[in-house]
């Protein structure tokens, strides 16, 4: 990421103004992205998961948790071709319960990253841009945040919640998160306030907001959008794994980690289709996300162009 930073002021021209440069940025990055092939594979994944999560009838039109989807007596039974992933420990088909699921997991993502930027950026730009106690004092709680372990701080957090739902999860991923970005953002806008336009629009009588507004937060968050996509699938990763350690989704909810966490009771029993399976959605989903955020990196890199 700091090679990010060190591109991203290689590549801006000296004295050409904000807008026109921006401008160029993300222009050349769109250009660059629609010759990768691998933004569109990987962008094509997102896409059908996205829609997955937010339109699960499409791809399923029954939710396992319907009254009556599920049956104890076809519990485990083995794929057919009328239930090609063949059916849960629970008795429910395991298609419908991997794309109803998907929800659940793909939301905290996404609620995590909506969270985890207006911290980071916000905090990021006020102790790059204003520096001195306020720097310093945001720095430090950033250090003590990065040395509470995610997901060890996450299990304790959640320990205390009595019900684990979207917003508790969301919001303990959002305490350990958001200290990356608030990094990045910093050494971003300690880089781009220096530029000659930042001192253009001082000289000309532009306020201190107008200025964060305008041109210091347009042409420092590249590098954080690039972090909190690749971030978007590791949130994905880290809500299975609170669940499949005990401490995040509770049924009658249907996640992939909870589909984990029953399938690895059953994987030695002559099941490992029902581990496999919840296994193989969310290393393609975490996936997916990380080449996208790599697309997007190589794209706003100047020295990829």
């Amino acid at each position: 990421m700091s090679d990010l930073l060190a591109a991203q002021d290689s590549g801006t021209a000296a004295g050409a103004g904000s807008g026109d440069k921006n401008r160029s940025l993300w222009d050349e990055a769109v250009h660059e992205l629609v010759r990768n092939p691998v933004f569109w594979i990987s962008s094509v994944l997102v896409l059908v998961i996205l829609v997955m999560a937010f339109f699960p009838q499409l791809f399923a039109a029954t939710s396992p948790n319907e009254s009556g989807a599920c049956d104890l007596l076809e519990a485990r039974a083995a794929p057919s071709a009328a239930h090609p992933f063949g059916f849960t420990v629970a008795g429910c088909d395991m298609w419908s319960s991997v794309v109803w699921g998907t929800g659940k997991s793909v939301i905290v993502a996404i609620l995590v990253t909506i969270a985890t930027l207006i911290v980071g950026v916000t905090l990021g730009t006020l102790a790059g841009f204003f520096g001195g106690f306020g720097d310093t004092l945001i720095s430090r709680i950033t250090d003590v945040f990065f040395g509470l372990p995610f997901i060890l701080g996450a299990i304790v957090f959640l320990a205390l919640f009595p019900e684990r739902n979207v917003l508790t999860i969301s919001i303990v991923l959002s305490i350990f998160g958001w200290t990356s970005l608030a990094r990045v953002m910093r050494g971003s806008v300690i880089s781009t306030k220096q530029k000659d336009y930042v001192d253009a629009a001082r000289a000309l009588g532009a306020g201190k907001l107008f200025i964060i507004r305008k041109h210091i937060i347009a042409n420092s968050i590249a590098p954080v959008i690039v972090l909190a996509t690749i971030g978007l699938g590791a949130y994905i990763g880290a809500e299975a794994t609170l669940t499949y350690l005990g401490v995040g989704y509770q049924r009658p909810t249907t996640s992939w980690g909870l589909l984990v966490s029953e399938g690895q009771t059953v994987a030695l029993a002559g099941f490992p289709h029902l581990l496999y399976i919840p296994c193989a959605f969310i290393v393609v989903t975490v996936l997916s996300f990380i080449l996208l955020g790599d697309a997007l990196r190589d794209a706003l890199d100047p020295r990829t162009r």
